[in-house]
């Protein structure tokens, strides 16, 4: 509000729209978490349409690319997209945690850092087709074709650009995560660093 009113601008009203989006894979692990016990289907697909809007939840920290529009007060909008980005990854890392736990009862221990890998990748490539293709996650279900057109297209031809943000932001989803986990849990001592 108080961009607004400094700027008499509604410019970066849209992330609160990306918050809400955000909010959805978290609200969808927190019903999860809350059920006694769910059929394997019921879950399977409880877990894709979770997969489908995860991204949205660390796509906030790409709106600061919106940077480059500030036109002044540029401070306020750091403060501004940094504070979105911020809650955006809290409730990622967040949904990400109930889920994993849900995960572990469906699936071997073994199995469980590969997946945990591959929702990091997906969630980055899901990233960089919402960041620089401008596509959102209910296209997968009402305009599929361009998007898989332009799936296929990165995955089989040179696509260094795309390889590189989604195997960047990947590894910066999957430290992140695993350095909250292991704080949290009390395996890592700043003291010791």
């Amino acid at each position: 509000m108080m961009r607004i009113k400094l700027n008499q601008s509604f410019y970066l009203l849209f992330l609160v729209w990306n918050l809400f989006l955000a909010l959805i894979p978290f609200a969808i692990t927190t019903y999860l978490a809350s059920i006694d016990r769910l059929h394997k289907v019921g879950f399977f697909l409880s877990f894709s349409l979770w997969l489908l809007f995860l991204p949205n939840a660390p796509y906030i920290v790409t709106d600061l690319l919106h940077l480059m529009n500030s036109q002044s007060h540029v401070w306020l909008d750091v403060l501004v997209i940094m504070s979105f980005a911020f809650n955006g990854l809290i409730l990622y890392f967040l949904s990400l945690s109930d889920m994993e736990k849900l995960l572990k009862a469906h699936f071997s221990p073994k199995f469980m850092v590969p997946i945990m890998i591959f929702i990091f990748g997906l969630s980055a490539f899901g990233i960089y087709l919402g960041r620089f293709f401008r596509y959102n996650s209910w296209e997968l279900i009402n305009n599929p074709v361009p998007l898989f057109q332009d799936i296929f297209r990165i995955i089989f031809s040179p696509n260094i650009e795309a390889w590189f943000f989604t195997l960047s932001f990947g590894s910066f989803l999957a430290i992140s995560y695993w350095m909250l986990k292991a704080f949290s849990n009390g395996n890592l001592n700043m003291d010791e660093l």
